[in-house]
């Protein structure tokens, strides 16, 4: 039995893993609030794995008020090292088609008031996040869509947006301007805070439209989205599967030492309900 432990949030479509065996409902209370819902924690491929929905059970949570610091300082408070984050997304390349998958390596932040970090009320620290994702992690997602038949880009550039609302016609031409590949509403800050709780963190994004920039495909409806999701679950599932097998034992990436050098608050200053509160993330740090 591997000692890995993997966690899986899934996206609009990916409410549920199947295959977990020992399954339990497992309840985290966070500093934070609640999260999106009950983790689900089992053994899938003889690795254990804790799953998500991201927007709760029937997708009742809209991206915007999503609780991304309670859901990532769950998945920390679990044990979980690596986070493979599943995500629907606009294609804004002709290149791109929906129905693929793509593995970004870059973000563009276009949120607005999102609570972005662990790192308030007395404690400061900055992260490095030149490149977002873990290359490992990303390398294997890579390799597991390959090997499951899906058509899989390796890199691009996700362009977050606050939503719930799709893009206007002028964002999506001016967006497509800058060279972004996908247009999302949910990996940031996800991705920063994993970085912080030094998770390893890489998307599997599926397209399921252009967004409203190509002059001869509709523009997109959540109708659309939805059947095409519901195509991309099931290869979303067994890219899962296939990844996890391929994790290392130990992590040598720099994910895993993310906060070493990154706080900067003197350690006597800290408060100790801000120790208590964030002591899966900084407790090694600041003893």
């Amino acid at each position: 039995m591997s000692e890995k432990r993997v966690g899986v949030i899934g996206g609009s479509g990916l409410y549920e893993m199947e295959g977990l065996e020992d399954m339990q409902m497992v309840s985290v209370t966070t500093p934070f609030g609640d999260p999106s819902d009950t983790f689900i924690v089992g053994r899938l491929e003889g690795v254990n794995v804790v799953f998500l929905p991201r927007h709760g059970k029937a997708h009742r949570i809209q991206p915007s008020s999503l609780n991304f610091r309670a859901n990532i300082y769950g998945m920390k408070k679990l044990g979980v090292h690596w986070i493979i984050g599943v995500s629907a997304v606009g294609s804004m390349k002709e290149t791109i088609h929906p129905g693929d998958m793509v593995v970004p390596d870059q973000f563009i932040d276009r949120t607005v008031g999102r609570p972005s970090t662990f790192f308030s009320d007395g404690i400061v620290g900055h992260i490095s996040f030149a490149d977002p994702v873990c290359p490992d992690l990303s390398r294997i997602l890579f390799d597991a869509g390959t090997a499951v038949g899906a058509t899989v880009q390796k890199g691009g550039t996700y362009l977050c947006i606050e939503g719930p609302q799709f893009s206007t016609r002028a964002e999506s031409k001016l967006y497509r301007s800058w060279g972004v590949d996908v247009i999302g509403m949910t990996n940031i800050p996800e991705a920063k805070l994993a970085r912080e709780a030094e998770i390893c963190y890489a998307t599997i994004a599926f397209a399921t439209d252009y967004d409203c920039w190509h002059g001869t495909e509709a523009d997109v409806s959540i109708g659309e989205v939805l059947r095409i999701l519901a195509q991309s679950s099931k290869t979303a599932k067994q890219a899962i599967r296939e990844a996890i097998k391929h994790l290392p034992e130990s992590r040598q990436c720099v994910c895993a030492t993310a906060l070493q050098h990154a706080l900067i608050t003197d350690k006597k200053m800290i408060s100790e309900q801000t120790r208590k509160d964030l002591e899966p993330i900084i407790g090694k740090y600041v003893h």
